[in-house]
């Protein structure tokens, strides 16, 4: 098998696909890459068994019959990383499985070894099959907003991805670690039935980083109970879906929210930075004190003798209040949020506070934040 292949293509590709390899391989021959050749068209796959990334290169100068080999991954990125765009020639010999990398001014040689042994790709259940499209930027856009919040927790795995919803009315993008929730709902994607998955936040990760910078490019998602196969114009990714039902995440989200204020994120978010260096290490908690005169900023760590108050000003409606919350959390919603200004709604000092973005060009988009507070002892 002989082929040429651009340097800086092979290397992008490599690199992307590549960041799914496990420090830790459950198996010896996921370190390597699986290198197939069909026709003009090179197949490259990387694995964890959990997941599993795919691309398809064009080659040329294609020599000899089809095949597939194993390469070892880290020492063929290596080997190519630092090269300029120019043409190289790749040789393998299929009854040792050699492979020569071979540019204009020199050549390596690896040691693969037979691909027949590399795990078989998933396949879906045709019967309980569920599709849906979506283009590169929505689906995009839902993870970035949402895998923040995802959770690390080994006893309620299913809260450790991101929930993906299909309506008859919309789609929703949902992550919980059951102090923070992150919901958002887009319109222009609905579905016959009502239908989810739970995509864990690995291979989310993974995607969002393959996902075609062209946002209107469509991606093809195709899922049964236990796999998902997101298909894109270069890539394909399969992926272990987490099992179980998602929480009911709507029960928590608290209604009838008369306490309300619109406020500058990024000078609250400055303000939050600038009081929590005083906040106590082990709780982390500040104090929003609201009236109609703005908002003050509180934090003291008893332990060390240290305090801060910063006042800054805000569109307030609503009673008097006092309410507590993790620093650390509070500004990684706000930093999630993309708009000026930012709308928090709250009930009283026991209630989750709603964090939703004000003025978003995107009108077929909604977003809703949630951070639960801390108890605050006087």
């Amino acid at each position: 098998m002989k082929f040429s292949i651009s340097s800086s293509v092979l290397a992008h590709n490599l690199q992307a696909i590549g960041k799914v390899i496990s420090n830790k391989s459950p198996l010896p021959i996921l370190d390597y890459f699986l290198f197939s050749i069909e026709g003009n068209e090179l197949r490259v796959t990387a694995s964890d068994v959990e997941t599993t990334l795919q691309a398809t290169l064009p080659i040329e100068n294609v020599s000899g019959v089809d095949g597939s080999v194993a390469v070892p991954a880290r020492r063929i990125q290596d080997s190519i990383k630092e090269f300029a765009e120019q043409p190289l020639t790749i040789s393998i010999d299929s009854s040792t499985w050699e492979i020569t990398i071979a540019w204009r001014s020199g050549k390596i040689t690896i040691a693969g070894i037979t691909g027949i042994g590399y795990p078989e790709l998933q396949m879906l259940d045709s019967s309980a099959t569920n599709s849906a499209k979506l283009t590169a930027g929505l689906l995009g856009n839902g993870i970035t907003t949402t895998i923040f919040a995802t959770a690390v927790d080994t006893h309620r795995p299913i809260m450790n991805g991101i929930n993906i919803a299909l309506s008859p009315s919309d789609i929703t993008f949902v992550a919980t670690d059951a102090h923070r929730l992150v919901r958002m709902i887009n319109t222009t994607v609905s579905a016959k039935e009502a239908t989810s998955f739970t995509l864990p936040a690995k291979p989310a990760a993974l995607l969002r980083s393959i996902l075609p910078k062209d946002e209107s490019c469509e991606v093809s998602i195709d899922f049964d109970a236990k796999n998902v196969i997101f298909t894109l114009p270069t890539y394909k990714m399969i992926c272990r879906l987490i099992e179980g039902n998602y929480p009911n995440y709507n029960a928590v989200i608290p209604k009838n929210n008369e306490n309300k204020l619109t406020i500058d994120r990024l000078e609250l978010m400055a303000s939050l930075r600038r009081v929590s260096v005083c906040s106590s290490q082990a709780s982390g908690l500040i104090r929003l004190s609201l009236t109609e005169q703005g908002i003050a900023i509180t934090a003291q760590d008893l332990d060390y003798n240290t305090s801060a108050e910063d006042n800054i000003s805000c569109e307030y409606s609503g009673d008097p209040m006092e309410i507590g919350f993790k620093a650390q959390f509070l500004i990684d919603i706000l930093s999630n949020i993309t708009t000026r200004e930012v709308l928090i709604e709250l009930s009283d000092a026991s209630r989750p506070g709603l964090f939703m973005p004000v003025d978003s060009d995107d009108e077929s988009t909604s977003v809703l934040m949630l951070l639960m507070p801390m108890m605050i002892n006087n």
